[in-house]
This record gives C-alpha cells, structure tokens and sequence, in this order.
C-alpha cells in the first residue's frame, strides 16, 4: 500500500512540476509580491527633498490614486527642475533611500512623481493590470489566462496629463525637454504606448515591458505609429539578458519580440537606447531600473 500511495504520489508531483513548466515562466516572474509596505523616505524625511501627497480618483470611480510629489530642496534651475514620473508609485517610493536623494542633489535633482494607488501594498494588481494596458485585439485571452481586466491605458493616461501633471506643475517649475517617465512590466507597456501617443514627455524608460502581453500588442502598435510622434525624444529599454527568465512552452521569446521592436521604432527614427541586465530576473530588474533612471535624470547630460 506504501509503495501504491508513493507511486500515486511521485505520478501527481510529475504532472505538476510539468504543468509549472508549460506555463510561460515570465507570467510566474511577473507575479509580484504583495507583503504590506512599511514606512517609506516621505514618511521618515529627507534632508534634500520636500514630500507631499495628493489623492486623485478614475473618471469611473473605480480606481483611487496616490500620488507623492517630491521636490529637492535645492534651488530650481532657471529652466526648470527635470521631472520624473514613476509608476507603480508605492514600490517605487519603496526603494527610494536618502543616499540616492543626496545623490541625485549632488548634481542635478529632479522632481520625483510617485504615481501609485491607495493602498498599503507594493502593486494593486488589478487596477494597474486595468490602467497600464493598451485596448485593442486579443484582450479577451489575456484576460481570461490573468482574471484581470486590461485596456484602460487611453484613460489612465488622460488623467495623468490632465489632472496629475498639471497639479505637478503648479507645485514646482519643470523643465519641458527634462521630463521623463518611467515603468516596470505592465508599466513599462504603458510607457510604450505613451511614447507611441505623447510629446509630454522627453524621456521615456521602459523596464522589461510585458512585449509579449495579449499577442504582442505593444509591437503592433509600434507598427501603427506616427513617426513625426516619435522625434525629438528617447526611448530607453531595458531589458534582461533573454536567458534568465526565457519563456518556456511559449512560442515567442523575449529577444525576438525586442528584436522586432527595436527594428521597427528604428526604421520610424527613433531615438533608441537598450540597457541590459544580466543574470536578473524580472522583478529584480525594477529597483536596477529605476536606480539607472534616476541617475540619468539627475544628469545634465540627458
């Protein structure tokens, strides 16, 4: 009976450890950690930066926002501070430290968006999966595979331009050819879609975006973008190394689907920049991102 039962046993653990290996591994990778956050540097007090926040609310009523503006103490420049948009703005202030604020105030700081949700939690998995989408084909599997709905991109990014970036700007001046946004994941699929369909912005990070996500959208949506959109301003990707976290059972690859990308966003004029992250997973290249992103805001140079 022993040896049935292990038999039994050894038969399932097989089927699952299988099961594990057809799912696409970046879907596993992708799937953040939800521990509640502590106190983060608003809370604590910077010596270089002034923090506030402000709520905002979806035009559906569905989503409510947290938004920490963080302003350097240092004077601004006569052009205007750069500005830098974060998403998933309560991971982000997660990983902001006081040496990186003294840092950046070393040269020239930027004012820092934290664009996140109201919750104690480092993602609110449904509503950026909802906000940080583009609409269009093959919606329905992803969401079916994910039980989140997707799409909403057009929308969030109204209110970002039309409610949270104004409220920026009255807050403190900005430089218009220093302003850039940045994103992981989903997020980092926002930030391509903005960079298809936005001049606010001067600088764009995308951080392992989701390239695979509903079919490839976000390189189909390449394809249909205005060139003229694309000029005079940059695009930064950055990316892993294509082995560490490669897709199993999945008939696309990650270097592939950024090979088309950048072949097609070159061909159209843009100005491209590709960063690698060896040997990390999906999520460890968020906060390596976005350390890289805040060091090239603070740059004169970019």
């Amino acid at each position: 009976m022993f040896n049935a039962f292990f038999s039994l046993r050894s038969i399932y653990s097989t089927l699952l450890l299988a099961l594990v290996v057809l799912l696409p591994s970046t879907s596993l990778l992708a799937r953040p950690e939800l521990k509640p956050l502590g106190e983060n540097i608003a809370d604590m007090g910077s010596t270089y930066y002034q923090f506030q926040t402000h709520f905002f609310t979806s035009a559906d009523g569905e989503r409510r926002y947290k938004v920490w503006i963080g302003i350097p103490k240092k004077a601004a420049p006569a052009a205007g501070y750069p500005v830098l948009y974060m998403l998933d703005g309560n991971a982000a202030m997660a990983r902001l430290t006081e040496s990186m604020l003294k840092q950046m105030s070393s040269e020239a700081p930027p004012v820092l968006v934290a664009v996140g949700y109201d919750t104690n939690l480092p993602f609110d998995v449904a509503a950026r999966s909802f906000d940080y989408t583009p609409a269009g084909e093959n919606l329905e599997q992803d969401q079916r595979m994910r039980g989140r709905k997707g799409g909403g991109s057009a929308e969030f990014r109204q209110l970002l331009l039309n409610e949270i970036v104004p409220y920026v700007e009255k807050q403190a001046p900005s430089n218009p050819l220093k302003r850039g946004i940045w994103g992981h994941s989903f997020g980092g699929l926002f930030v391509l879609d903005s960079y298809y369909n936005t001049t606010w912005f001067h600088n764009y990070f995308a951080a392992a975006p989701s390239l695979g996500w509903a079919n490839q959208r976000i390189i189909a949506l390449a394809e249909e973008s205005d060139p003229a959109r694309l000029q005079h301003k940059s695009l930064y990707l950055m990316e892993g190394d294509g082995v560490t976290e490669q897709r199993k059972g999945h008939s696309s690859d990650l270097k592939h689907e950024e090979g088309q990308l950048m072949q097609i966003l070159e061909h159209k004029g843009g100005d491209l920049h590709l960063s690698r992250y060896p040997g990390q997973t999906h999520g460890q290249i968020l906060p390596s991102s976005l350390t890289d992103t805040l060091r090239i805001m603070s740059n004169n140079q970019n």
